[in-house]
């Protein structure tokens, strides 16, 4: 082979090789376009799209194809098999209301970045009706949510004596995934019971006398009494005072608990009914009832450790107003219930 020839070959094998290099990195560049290219072509403002665990990447990427997400699906599968990615992605439900590009759409996969659905529990929800209010908003089942919430593991650390977790499901907005479960429902409930409350929060109860098990229980009995703001602190000083007399509490929210716990709820009570037998019927056993009625809200925490100066005894609630009528003496009070019954009789 003589130089000339041999120079010939060289320069068109390099020449080759370039054209190779021109043609990968062009459809290198046009891969990495791909990735990168908004896409939509869903209806409406947006899609939602249920990615379940156990699902295939392959059968993922085609179903967010199919649903008008990713264009083409073969081109974010090729990228997973490159980068060996595919075990990364997560399951559960995605929402899509804007247009983007494989690499974006893998990345939210990735990250778990799921739809959020919201939940309100109000104050004052007993558990039962806590797990009926997450049960109906479509979160988890009401069964696996009473089991957790029956679990008194979570405060145990705070609350030695608690037997479930009464009390202690603070009430809020809440957003969860759809596929959250039961146990981490009832663990967020309480991490934001203890942010609500603060690290101080059995000093201060301590300060009045109570355990932190007795001021959430009084909470309860305060929640339960009144939804008017400015009577939480008045009416948790008459409950104090009559701790301190030896008088019982006789609220009637506890009697409707005691039933309710023992499968006899009522809508309205009778006398009849203030001699059911139960630790929680405040009008048979002196003191609070051994643990909470209900599920109390922050201002009703407040109220039972921060109770107004105050030498009233009694209170009953005030005809046709809202709010209550509040009493030092018996006698005072005798009067403010003869009111309350006329009224009602009128009403009928």
């Amino acid at each position: 082979m003589t130089g000339i020839l041999k120079h010939r070959l060289i320069r068109l094998a390099v020449g080759a090789a370039l054209v190779v290099v021109l043609i990968a990195a062009a459809g290198a560049g046009w891969f990495f376009q791909q990735l990168r290219r908004p896409y939509a072509a869903w209806p409406g403002e947006y899609v939602d799209v249920i990615l379940e665990p156990g699902i295939s990447a392959s059968a993922m990427l085609k179903r967010l194809g199919d649903a008008g997400v990713l264009e083409r699906p073969r081109i974010a599968r090729a990228y997973l098999s490159w980068t060996r990615g595919g075990a990364l992605l997560q399951a559960g439900e995605y929402r899509f209301d804007e247009p983007a590009g494989p690499f974006e759409i893998l990345a939210r996969l990735r990250a778990g970045d799921v739809l959020l659905h919201e939940v309100t529990v109000p104050e004052g929800l007993d558990l039962t009706q806590v797990a009926t209010t997450f049960a109906a908003a479509g979160f988890a089942d009401e069964e696996s949510l009473l089991a957790a919430f029956a679990n008194p593991e979570g405060v145990a650390e705070q609350d030695a004596d608690a037997t479930d977790l009464e009390g202690y499901l603070f009430p809020d907005t809440y957003r969860f995934s759809r596929d959250a479960t039961a146990d981490a429902i009832a663990a967020r409930m309480l991490e934001q019971f203890r942010a609500a409350v603060g690290e101080d929060y059995a000093e201060r109860a301590e300060a009045v006398g109570l355990t932190l098990r007795q001021a959430v229980t009084l909470a309860s009995l305060i929640e339960e009494e009144t939804s008017v703001p400015d009577e939480r602190k008045r009416i948790s000083a008459v409950f104090h005072n009559r701790l301190k007399r030896r008088i019982p509490l006789q609220c009637d929210p506890t009697v409707l608990y005691a039933l309710k716990r023992e499968g006899q709820p009522v809508a309205r009570l009778y006398s009849k009914h203030l001699k059911f037998d139960s630790p929680y019927n405040t009008y048979r056993y002196g003191g609070l009832p051994p643990g909470p009625i209900a599920n109390p809200g922050q201002a009703s925490l407040d109220a039972a450790v921060d109770p107004i100066e105050s030498r009233e005894l009694y209170f009953v609630a005030l005809p046709g107003r809202g709010g209550h009528a509040f009493s030092e003496t018996l006698e005072q009070h005798n009067r403010a219930v003869a009111r309350w019954r006329a009224y009602e009789r009128s009403s009928r």
